[in-house]
């Protein structure tokens, strides 16, 4: 067992926000299961002992307050749920770090939620849960858009990345999967969903305005890491994006990602070739993976020492500002 690990996309959730749970398509055993471990620090810590994890990053599942289509209660969810998050690892500060709920429905008060979080109750960045629900749950918004400028200008001037996990498609975007609820969910649809997201981020000029941001994807960045060299060949036919680098530039300087879920030798050693080891961070996906799973599998998979130590921890603790021991 390698010790020390830092697993990076971690979930938690309290009694007040499982109602934002996604439904998924078929259902599974690790699914119905969830609930409780998402809120059972104490069980998750000897998991965490078991296999060698030192420190987790937890988030607001999915959908989170993304997943409110009010703007006032989504202001206030956020609000609470970092509260109640700060509190609920207040007892083990030295294993548990936490990224901010934020209300994308109202960019300002999502920068200053950020940076409450981040300076008050020591937070280590956001995790956003894909595009915000505005209105109702068939219209949202992605965050290229100029409109959410004050919250990225925060994120960068804080210094702290942003999580994009992913989230089910706008109902109207779901027929593509009509007849096939097995790929709905994170068989499939998420993925597309936040690779898709990712990419408007990049082209919508979002790193050009902002250099300094850092956002993480997990499963290993989403399939983007085998896809961006043929996207980024045919854009160049395209002379009116005005982007200042080219696509793959900003996947290798403003992305990570992560292997949460995807505990795949091949997929980790092509990432490593696209993004390069110091771009790459150990997770497991908990309670949706396990530990063991996860940690088995990196524990062992063939890597140079140099970089396995990158990915077990030091990438993280550099990006999160972990005291790494």
């Amino acid at each position: 067992m390698i010790p020390g690990k830092i697993a990076v996309e971690e979930h938690w959730t309290s009694p007040d926000y499982v109602r934002y749970m996604p439904a998924i398509g078929l259902r599974s055993k690790v699914q119905d299961g969830a609930v409780q471990a998402l809120q059972d620090l104490s069980g998750r810590l000897e998991e965490m002992d078991r296999h060698g994890i030192a420190v987790a990053v937890l988030m607001l599942n999915s959908h989170g307050i993304q997943g409110e289509p009010d703007r006032d209660r989504a202001v206030a969810g956020a609000r609470q749920a970092n509260d109640l998050l700060g509190e609920a690892i207040s007892a083990h500060p030295d294993r548990f770090v936490a990224l901010a709920a934020v209300a994308m429905q109202a960019p300002q008060a999502a920068a200053e939620e950020l940076e409450r979080a981040v300076r008050e109750l020591r937070f280590r960045g956001a995790c956003v849960n894909g595009f915000c629900d505005v209105g109702d749950h068939e219209t949202g918004r992605y965050y290229e858009e100029r409109a959410f400028d004050p919250f990225w200008e925060r994120l960068q001037e804080l210094g702290v990345p942003l999580y994009l996990h992913p989230r089910s498609p706008l109902p109207r975007n779901l027929g593509l999967y009509e007849g096939h609820l097995e790929l709905v969910g994170p068989t499939w649809a998420w993925g597309v969903e936040t690779a898709t997201h990712a990419l408007r981020l990049i082209t919508g000029g979002v790193f050009d305005r902002f250099p300094g941001v850092n956002v993480v994807l997990g499963h290993l960045g989403e399939t983007l890491p085998f896809a961006v060299d043929r996207m980024e060949k045919r854009l160049t036919y395209m002379s009116d994006l005005g982007l200042e680098r080219p696509v793959g530039a900003y996947f290798r300087e403003n992305f990570y990602v992560s292997t949460s879920g995807n505990f795949h030798t091949q997929s980790l050693l092509g990432s490593i070739a696209e993004l390069g080891a110091e771009r790459v961070l150990f997770a497991v996906d908990y309670p949706f993976e396990q530990m063991a799973t996860a940690s088995d599998w990196f524990d062992a998979v063939p890597l140079a020492p140099a970089d396995r130590e990158k990915i077990a921890r030091t990438n993280a603790a550099r990006l999160f500002a972990i005291d790494s021991g």
